[in-house]
């Protein structure tokens, strides 16, 4: 196996999961009450208008029987003690807060604006809950929970960002040491959570593509010239923006897990991965990159994209040997997912939440690996059977 040439690309891919199954806040909620209200009709059928439903039963009622009850517990409990004990998974508590401290920090160290600060506190809860993923319940009463507790984390973020940048601004002096020239245009954050969230597979968005949208996740791979998948990332973003060095980085891990300690001689991927912090940090550790600055639909650069790194890279691209390096990109890449969506028919997951669909989207890419090449074909047995039909 070589590490070269790496080639970088996503595709769009449907989740288990309907468009027609996203709920902003308002829904939720209501369909919450409608179920409650289900089952307190469910129960006065059962129990009687009388009861309450919440009575003890019928072997905890006498102070013998409970007694023997609890020590039934007791002794079941001593037996689970001896096996291996179960730890929730982070955030799993009973209140509805994100789990994550925003890092203020962060947020101070990037783009100047309200807008900037409120997108990167949205990126940070987007990275904590890919490091914290937790499983989709199965009723849709616990899916519907965990809905509005996704929401509900967003709107905190939110206010807490906003928050940070009235604190900012209020100091008068910006992060480079000038003053500002005017005060911050008025914002009052939204009373309740804004925005949607799919009910079926809350992990999932409705992602938008060349032709419309779709329910699901974008598929990330890096690919070396062997067309061998070295990395398989999930994401639950329309854009490939940002997703540029933490995918190559994912692919270095994946390599030193193997032994290989060399680095890639250059990446190269499309126009949507321009990112050009991200960019710095690959060039700060010696992987050259080709990413052109302009989409292929476009006939001129974009407004600002002129000059320094941007005309450099138009004429490393434009150069007989940056052309002949960057033309790689899509005989590397794109067969692979060729190969997994018309030939293999992987044209949606199966399983359910970020992790969960993580780990297909590996094992589909360690099959593609382990296919051989004449697997594509069908044997000359079954080419004589279809003639013959």
């Amino acid at each position: 196996m070589k590490v070269g040439l790496l080639a970088v690309d996503g595709m769009k891919l449907r989740g288990n999961a309907s468009q027609h199954a996203n709920r902003d806040y308002r829904r939720i909620v209501e369909e919450l009450l409608e179920e409650a209200e289900r089952v307190d009709r469910e129960e006065d059928e059962r129990f009687g208008k009388d009861q309450r439903g919440d009575e003890l039963p019928e072997q905890l009622r006498t102070a013998q029987t409970r007694r023997a009850a609890l020590r039934r517990a007791k002794l079941e409990l001593d037996g689970e003690h001896d096996q291996d004990s179960y730890e929730d998974p982070p955030g799993d508590d009973d209140d509805r807060g994100s789990g994550m401290k925003l890092d203020v920090e962060r947020l101070a160290a990037g783009p100047e604006g309200r807008r900037g600060w409120l997108r990167d506190a949205h990126d940070q809860l987007d990275a904590y809950r890919a490091a914290n993923p937790r499983p989709v319940p199965r009723s849709r009463r616990e899916r519907l929970l965990e809905g509005k507790r996704l929401l509900e984390q967003e709107h905190q973020a939110l206010i807490e960002a906003n928050a940070a940048y009235e604190a900012y601004r209020a100091r008068g002096v910006m992060k480079d040491g000038r003053r500002f020239g005017r005060p911050p245009d008025p914002f009052v954050p939204p009373q309740i959570p804004e925005g949607s969230v799919n009910i079926t597979d809350p992990d999932s968005r409705n992602l938008k593509c060349p032709r419309g949208y779709k329910q699901g996740y974008n598929a990330q791979a890096v690919v070396n010239e062997q067309q061998i998948v070295i990395a398989a990332e999930i994401n639950a973003d329309s854009p490939d923006l940002g997703h540029l060095e933490p995918t190559v980085t994912a692919a270095r891990r994946q390599l030193r897990k193997i032994g290989i300690l060399n680095k890639p001689e250059i990446v190269v991927a499309d126009a949507g991965y321009w990112h050009n912090e991200q960019m710095d940090q690959l060039a700060a550790q010696g992987i050259p990159l080709l990413i052109p600055p302009d989409a292929g639909k476009r006939k001129t650069a974009r407004p600002g994209w002129e000059g320094g790194r941007y005309t450099w890279m138009r004429y490393l691209l434009a150069t007989e040997t940056g052309h002949r390096l960057y033309r790689k990109r899509q005989a590397t890449v794109e067969p692979v997912f060729g190969q997994t969506v018309f030939n293999r028919k992987l044209t949606r997951f199966h399983r359910r939440g970020r992790a969960a669909v993580h780990s297909e989207w590996r094992l589909i890419a360690s099959t593609h690996n382990r296919q051989p090449a004449e697997a594509t074909q069908p044997p000359n047995s079954h080419r004589r059977a279809v003639r013959g039909r």
